[in-house]
């Protein structure tokens, strides 16, 4: 019995294993800030663990979808978006947000931005950051040709600027446009320009209606002022390679996310940071639908076994305190927009964002439940709300593409993306 009790006493006690959290992540400027902070996280949480897995977005998309079908629990912590949130809630593949810490404050997140990533109003995923679009303009061209932004602009008057503004010479492009395929690239800034247009993808019976007369004014529209005032090689051009260009001054105007603003302010990276002015997304016969909502944000798969630990992560990485902690270590310029109604409260931020009311009327105004002019059976701006939309965008993106390539006529293109949509729609429903 003495010898038992001295080998328990000389053998060491085992120390607790650390709980290790994979978190599927996509690689930009924010995130990256957030691996940074959270090696604090972990010091405040020695029993955490956190392991990254950071993707561009299209393998993001695709590694999370293949994760979540296989039932397996790959991640205990992916980013989603506001078309993933809502479906995969309804499918039960995540945890529900309806316990979240006391200090969280889930009545401070924007309201459209917080309704997007819920079902049945249950928050599926806390947002990182949100977004709309707009319209990024250089006011000194503008006053050179005595041009002047209205208001609230629509597509009459963006194409008759970018014709005037187009200066080969120069090498300043009167319009840049997305044309990258994909349904969250040219197809998010597309559908919007078509819902302005007065276009939608389904009738209330659920009936595809891309090769209506409204989606022929538009992709003719569209496909008319990128060949005239657009980059040749439009095609290949997505948020990144356009940021690029009109950070470099190449672009007289350029409509996107509105989370380009605080990169295009920053003279550090920008070459017109002080001749920049903003302005809402163009409408058209109708301003439904025609700035988009969006979110990437934070979601716990449903199966993983470490729920309550990536949940508490997720509650940390969103918070008011990580806002703080963003602006006290990085600036206030470097804080996710779009999320948290106490960000636009803040002096600090106001001063260094001068875009900032303008961001966020654009994500106030999005028009998510009434996106288009005549009434549909769906949700979403610049995506569809239903399981296989990431199927019939794709699809569509590559049509687009093959339009502007000139493999496609205009004709062919409505009735390819008119049959694409047909065919997926009826097999994943």
């Amino acid at each position: 019995m003495r010898k038992l009790l001295a080998m328990l006493l000389a053998t060491p006690l085992l120390s607790h294993a650390a709980t290790t959290l994979n978190i599927a992540t996509i690689a930009n400027g924010d995130m990256t800030i957030m691996q940074q902070l959270a090696t604090r996280y972990e010091q405040e949480h020695p029993d955490v663990k956190l392991q990254w897995h950071v993707m561009d977005d299209g393998a993001l998309r695709q590694a999370v979808l293949s994760a979540m079908n296989s039932g397996q629990a790959q991640f205990d912590v992916i980013t989603v978006g506001t078309y993933e949130a809502p479906l995969w809630g309804e499918k039960g593949w995540l945890a529900p947000l309806n316990k979240l810490p006391a200090d969280y404050d889930s009545d401070d997140l924007i309201a459209p931005v917080r309704k997007a990533l819920s079902f049945q109003q249950t928050l599926y995923a806390l947002p990182f950051y949100g977004e709309s679009s707009m319209t990024y303009y250089r006011k000194d061209l503008f006053a050179q040709k005595g041009l002047t932004m209205p208001d609230n602009p629509d597509w009459t008057d963006i194409k008759n600027f970018a014709a005037k503004l187009t200066d080969p010479q120069k090498g300043i492009y009167g319009l840049c446009l997305r044309g990258q395929p994909g349904w969250g690239d040219n197809v998010a800034f597309m559908t919007t320009m078509a819902n302005a247009y007065g276009a939608q993808w389904f009738d209330e019976n659920w009936q595809p209606t891309l090769n209506s007369p409204e989606w022929r004014e538009a992709l003719g529209d569209y496909l008319q002022v990128v060949k005239q005032n657009g980059p040749a090689d439009t095609v290949k051009n997505s948020f990144g390679q356009i940021l690029r260009l009109t950070a470099q001054g190449k672009c007289a105007m350029w409509i996107d996310s509105t989370v380009a603003a605080g990169l295009l302010v920053n003279p550090q990276i920008s070459l017109v940071a002080d001749k920049l002015a903003f302005a809402p997304a163009p409408g058209g016969i109708t301003r439904n639908g025609s700035n988009w909502l969006w979110s990437w944000a934070l979601a716990v798969p449903a199966n993983t076994p470490n729920r309550e630990a990536a949940i508490a992560f997720i509650s940390w990485a969103t918070s008011k305190q990580y806002i703080q902690q963003v602006a006290d270590t990085v600036g206030w310029g470097a804080v996710p927009p779009g999320s948290r109604n106490s960000t636009y409260q803040q002096a600090s931020y106001q001063r260094l964002a001068p875009y900032a009311a303008q961001v966020r009327a654009a994500i106030d105004s999005a028009t998510v439940e009434q996106p288009t002019l005549n009434p549909v059976p769906y949700q979403g701006v610049q995506y569809v709300s239903i399981p296989g939309f990431d199927q019939m965008g794709n699809a569509v993106g590559q049509n687009l593409a093959d339009m502007l390539s000139g493999k496609l006529t205009l004709d062919e293109t409505l009735a390819k993306n008119q049959q694409d949509v047909t065919r997926i729609y009826q097999q994943m429903h």
